[in-house]
Order: structure tokens, then C-alpha cells, then sequence
């Protein structure tokens, strides 16, 4: 597991608001995307989820930046210089960064 800072993004919403966005994206029968939203949910954190399996293109873009194994969650704040994402059930960055947000 790695938390990389980029440019990322795929899907954002348009930025007006500074709330924290969370997206992640997952594969069918993946346990430990079935863990982190779990996680999510158990605390009444917003996120929204994108299957990799039936979005080719997302599929690729996470695989360009060097993600091999889901689920890769993306916590953004609408500037791409603070965008955080790491990929694997990792309750430590999800206690430490998801928080206050909105579905991206």
C-alpha cells in the first residue's frame, strides 16, 4: 500500500465546495473493497464507488498510475495538489483523511 499526492482526476464534481471527496474504486468479490466501504459506511462517511469491471476507462487511468490491486480510494479536496489516494484496506489513512465529506 502507498499514499501518492497527483493530479488525478477522473470524476470530481465541480469544485465550489471544500468539503473532502472520497472515491472509490472497486472489482466485484474484492474482500478488501468490501472492507473499506464497510468501513464507510459503519461511520456514516459519503463516498461514491466506481467498478473498475464495467468502467474501462477508469480501469486504465488507476492502472496508469501504478495501482495493481483495488480497492484504490481517492480523497480529494478539489485541488490536485493535496489529492491523496493509496489502494488496499487501509482503516489507518481512512481514520486519518476521510472525514466531513460529500460523494465525489
Amino acid at each position: 500500500m502507498r499514499l501518492v499526492s497527483s493530479d488525478f482526476t477522473f470524476n470530481r464534481q465541480a469544485k465550489e465546495n471544500s468539503l473532502t471527496t472520497i472515491t472509490v474504486y472497486t472489482q466485484e468479490h474484492c474482500q478488501p473493497c468490501k472492507a473499506t466501504k464497510r468501513w464507510l459506511d459503519k461511520r456514516g462517511i459519503t463516498f461514491a464507488e466506481v467498478d473498475v469491471t464495467t468502467s474501462p476507462d477508469d480501469a486504465a487511468a488507476i492502472r496508469a498510475l501504478g495501482f495493481k490491486e483495488a480497492p484504490v480510494v481517492i480523497v480529494s479536496t478539489g485541488d490536485p495538489e493535496t489529492d491523496l489516494m493509496w489502494s488496499g484496506f487501509d482503516p489507518n489513512n481512512l481514520t486519518k483523511y476521510a472525514h466531513q465529506t460529500k460523494a465525489a
